[in-house]
């Protein structure tokens, strides 16, 4: 399990574009036949990635958490940006679709993935947090989500996110994680941005072609900062930067948060005057 440790912003405005992907950007996700996991110490939470094509993939515990199995202390979020696959959480198989997103809550001790097709695996995407009570696993496909529609063609911003580990969809400890699928001709989200000191949060694009690139914008208001990233990389955001992002086309990308709260709407709002 890779350790990450990130800097304050005192240091982050002060470094260089390379110290900043190599702080903040994962790439090393969706590796065919692997469990990838990365733990930063923000919030503790902990970003991964499962591809099981070849072989099924058991998801198991590291020296890092000191626990017997991964969901001892942990709850976990899943979600399926690949072919169809299977995750099976002690014994019960969920059978997952693309976009259909699995909670896993603490204290399942068997987690297991698989696909239906080696030529198309499932590419599952994780997303994981310390939690301090036990909810039943949920399994959420994208009609069972809460949709929420934002922005307009005009202002190239015309989404709509889908929250589905949420408290109106289902209950977890700290984790809130869902999607956002932008319209087509449709490239920005998140602008004007905004910060919420209460929770930290991820960013995971995919569906991004090979040729097209998302400019991710983080940083405190008055020092920002840019990270170009391409498809099926994650951004690290702490409490203190904001998050927003601008594509040269449509994207989606996979928001997941955890800390003080999970009242999606606690934010910090800015306006452009803000953004230096």
């Amino acid at each position: 399990m890779d350790v990450r440790y990130l800097p304050d912003p005192q240091h982050f405005c002060r470094m260089t574009t390379q110290e900043v992907r190599q702080n903040f950007l994962i790439t090393s996700l969706f590796e065919t036949d692997v469990i990838e996991m990365i733990y930063c110490d923000v919030d503790r939470v902990i970003v991964g990635s499962a591809v099981p094509a070849a072989k099924p993939l058991a998801l198991t515990s590291a020296d890092e958490l000191r626990a017997d199995y991964f969901c001892q202390r942990r709850e976990l979020g899943v979600l399926n940006i690949g072919g169809p696959g299977v995750v099976t959480v002690d014994g019960k198989s969920y059978p997952m679709a693309n976009l259909d997103c699995l909670y896993i809550g603490r204290g399942s001790k068997e987690i297991i993935f698989t696909c239906d097709k080696s030529s198309k695996p499932a590419r599952f995407y994780l997303l994981s947090y310390p939690a301090h009570k036990e909810y039943p696993v949920a399994h959420i496909k994208i009609d069972q989500a809460n949709p929420v529609q934002l922005g307009s063609v005009e202002q190239s911003n015309k989404r709509t996110i889908y929250q589905c580990i949420h408290p109106k969809v289902v209950q977890s400890c700290q984790l809130v994680m869902g999607f956002t699928i932008l319209d087509p001709g449709c490239v920005w989200n998140t602008m004007p941005p905004h910060t919420h000191e209460r929770r930290m949060e991820v960013y995971m694009y995919f569906n991004i072609a090979d040729d097209a690139r998302v400019f991710h914008l983080m940083g405190q208001p008055t020092e920002t900062r840019h990270i170009v990233t391409a498809d099926g990389q994650a951004i690290i955001s702490p409490s203190w930067s904001i998050h927003s992002g601008v594509g040269t086309a449509a994207y989606t990308f996979c928001w997941g948060m955890g800390g003080e709260n999970q009242a999606f709407d606690d934010m910090d709002h800015l306006t452009m005057n803000d953004i230096l």
